[in-house]
C-alpha cells in the first residue's frame, strides 16, 4: 500500500500514516524496516507499507519511505541549441 506520514514522534515511538482510501493507520518505530526509521520532519512524506489486522485496530508495517523521482526537465531557451559561443 502506499500512502502519506501524517506525523510521527520519535520521542514517543509512533505516529500515524494516512493512506490512500483515506483511512488512518498507527504505526510504530519498530514498524518501519531496518535502515528506514524516521528521522526529523517526516509529516507529507510518502511511504510504502503492508497493512495489518490484529486485536484492535488496523496498524502499518513494514514502512520505508517512498523513492520521489523529480521527472521535470529543464527547459531549453528557445533558438539555444545547437549554437556555438
Amino acid at each position: 500500500m502506499r500512502g502519506t506520514m501524517i506525523w510521527f514522534n520519535a520521542e514517543k515511538g509512533f505516529g500515524f500514516i494516512r493512506t490512500e482510501a483515506d483511512e488512518r493507520l498507527y504505526v510504530a518505530a519498530s514498524g518501519f524496516l531496518p535502515g528506514e526509521p524516521p528521522a526529523g520532519r517526516c509529516a507529507g512524506k510518502e511511504v510504502v507499507f503492508d497493512r495489518e489486522a490484529g486485536a484492535g485496530d488496523a496498524r502499518a508495517v513494514n514502512v520505508v519511505f517512498a523513492t520521489v523521482v523529480d521527472i521535470r526537465r529543464a527547459r531549453q531557451r528557445r533558438g539555444s541549441v545547437g549554437r556555438s559561443l
